[in-house]
């Protein structure tokens, strides 16, 4: 990792004034979202945005990017998508959407627009829809058992910053719902069927798991109720949702193939929907790397007149993006109701545009309500600690955070001037695997975490909301919130080998709290629980001072039973 890249522009300054008339009239814009039907609605991230109700097969609600702990030379990258997925849904369960694209998308150059994009599209294969109305008629052993009567299949692409499309994949397995121990008494042995080799390297899977988010959702209940002792509910624990999974050679992600020299990448997934016009925004910051309009490198752009939009006609074949989603929880706790469902169908280049969504990281709401709340004064504003974090990536030059950690200005061949704030989840990929992870990332001394990438172990939920409350200014845990919402592990723990996301539940939710557990921490990403760990300074590859807390913290943990 570089130690001081050459001076720039500061994009903390280049956010603040960025085209503040045009910005706001872009996302206002993007906002008259109104009138469309719920099918064709934009939202992520479990539900946060207005009209994600109608969609959930294009609501993608978590990404995640990290060194894989068993492959360093590889980097895994998983999304999901259709969040609470009661496992006994029946009789239809949880397949794929056919009529969206499901993206994964990496920004090796920094200027907020995908040098790579991986692509997977569904289709439906049914044997007997005439006859039959179950998933499946018997036991299903193999993914070809005449007994799964409903099974999906998927084509994979790549395409590069210039739009040259390759073919990856062609009817590829996707591995089912899982239905049930009765159904499919071996749900392993179906995913392991799922997971296919990549031509070039690597792996893939698409499939059903366990949702790996953890947190208690009640903080929506005027921050528990204004009593942290009323926390430590895993409000998702028992849910499945569906996930696409890829693990390629780092090389194949970084910038002109050198991750040596270019280690930094950012990353983010969206759904685009086939159909129906959406009206969306415009900015000069939007065009792809290739010049023309398709959604598929810069989101769906619509031209802006009298401060009402034209029509989009999308990209090729009328696809629009309508759900977008990086880092955790951006969407959904710093980005005000107008503006949400909008922010979901923007490219990362138009981020730093919008006036009213760079305000809200400038001037977040969370520290202010705490501060009603709970009486914990709110950091001194503007934060460009968080304009940092979330859209330059933190190095010395960045902000404030006088390290160098995740910036694509830190790769050795990346054009300063092309640099774009832009909100992407960044990994740098030279960062080692940590032999034993810290649930609270880089806040607790390990690199190898969140904001630097996300592991599936990684606590977003309370390393955000101390960013949110100064630690990443000030290098100190706040005290009064360090137990955060006091669900520190996921329900069921990752594996250790890919594609890492747990095996689904098939116990029905309401009855999850009362089964007995099936087993304590697992092995995935080095395999121990994390309790009680001291809150380590953050090491000197990282600057020395980035997030360097003081003393130690004890982690509240509530174990949850598994079904």
């Amino acid at each position: 990792m570089q130690s001081s890249p050459p001076s720039r522009r500061k994009p903390a300054r280049t956010a603040e004034r960025a085209l503040a008339t045009l910005g706001t009239l872009t996302l206002v814009s993007a906002a008259a979202l109104a009138g469309l039907t719920p099918g064709v609605s934009s939202a992520s991230s479990h539900r946060e945005a207005p009209l994600i109700a109608g969609d959930p097969k294009a609501d993608n609600t978590d990404v995640y990017a990290f060194t894989s702990p068993d492959d360093p030379d590889t980097v895994t990258m998983v999304a999901n998508w259709i969040p609470f997925e009661e496992p006994n849904g029946g009789p239809n369960f949880y397949p794929f959407a056919n009529d969206a694209r499901y993206n994964i998308k990496i920004d090796s150059d920094g200027d907020g627009n995908a040098d790579t994009t991986y692509t997977w599209k569904f289709s439906d294969h049914i044997r007997d829809d005439a006859n039959q109305f179950l998933y499946n008629t018997g036991v299903v052993k193999n993914l070809d058992d005449p007994t799964l009567n409903f099974r999906q299949t998927y084509d994979l692409t790549e395409t590069d910053a210039h739009g040259a499309t390759k073919t990856l994949l062609k009817d590829a397995p996707a591995a089912p719902s899982n239905v049930g121990k009765a159904s499919m008494p071996d749900y392993a042995s179906l995913r392991k069927q799922a997971t296919v080799a990549l031509p070039d390297g690597g792996q893939t899977y698409a499939g059903q798991a366990s949702d790996p988010f953890f947190l208690d959702l009640r903080v929506f209940d005027l921050l528990y109720g204004g009593d942290l002792k009323e926390s430590g509910h895993n409000t998702l624990a028992g849910y499945n949702v569906n996930t696409i999974a890829i693990k390629v050679p780092k090389k194949d992600l970084a910038l002109h193939g050198d991750a040596t020299r270019n280690p930094v990448i950012g990353v983010w997934s969206t759904t685009d929907r086939q159909g129906a016009a959406v009206t969306a925004p415009s900015s000069k910051g939007g065009e792809g790397k290739n010049g023309n309009s398709s959604s598929d490198d810069k989101g769906s752009g619509a031209a802006v007149e009298d401060g009402m939009p034209k029509p989009d006609k999308g990209g090729e074949g009328g696809w629009h993006q309508v759900s977008r989603l990086g880092n955790p929880l951006v969407n959904e706790v710093v980005v005000p109701l107008k503006y949400k469902d909008a922010f979901n169908t923007l490219n990362p280049s138009q981020d730093h545009t919008v006036q009213p969504v760079v305000d809200k990281v400038l001037d977040p709401i969370v520290p202010k309500l705490v501060q009603s709340i709970y009486g914990i004064p709110a950091p001194a504003t503007p934060r460009k600690d968080l304009a940092e974090i979330f859209l330059t990536g933190v190095c010395k030059t960045c902000g404030p955070i006088k390290a160098d950690l995740n910036s694509q200005l830190l790769n050795t061949d990346v054009d300063k001037n092309k640099f774009t704030p832009a909100e992407e989840l960044r990994l740098n990929m030279s960062v080692p695997v940590t032999a034993n992870p810290n649930r609270l990332g880089v806040l607790g001394g390990d690199l190898g975490g969140f904001p630097n990438g996300r592991r599936l172990n990684d606590d977003v939920v309370d390393i955000e909301l101390q960013a949110l409350e100064g630690a990443a200014q000030t290098g100190k845990i706040v005290p009064a919130l360090a137990a955060g919402d006091a669900v520190d592990t996921p329900y069921r723990q990752p594996g250790a080998t890919f594609p890492y996301v747990a095996l689904p539940n098939t116990a029905a939710v309401n009855q999850a709290d009362s089964l007995q557990p099936d087993g304590g921490i697992g092995a995935g990403f080095g395999g121990t629980a994390f309790q009680d760990l001291p809150i380590m300074p953050v090491a000197a590859a990282a600057g020395g001072t980035l997030l360097a807390c003081a003393g130690g913290l004890a982690l509240r943990r509530r174990r949850t039973d598994r079904a």
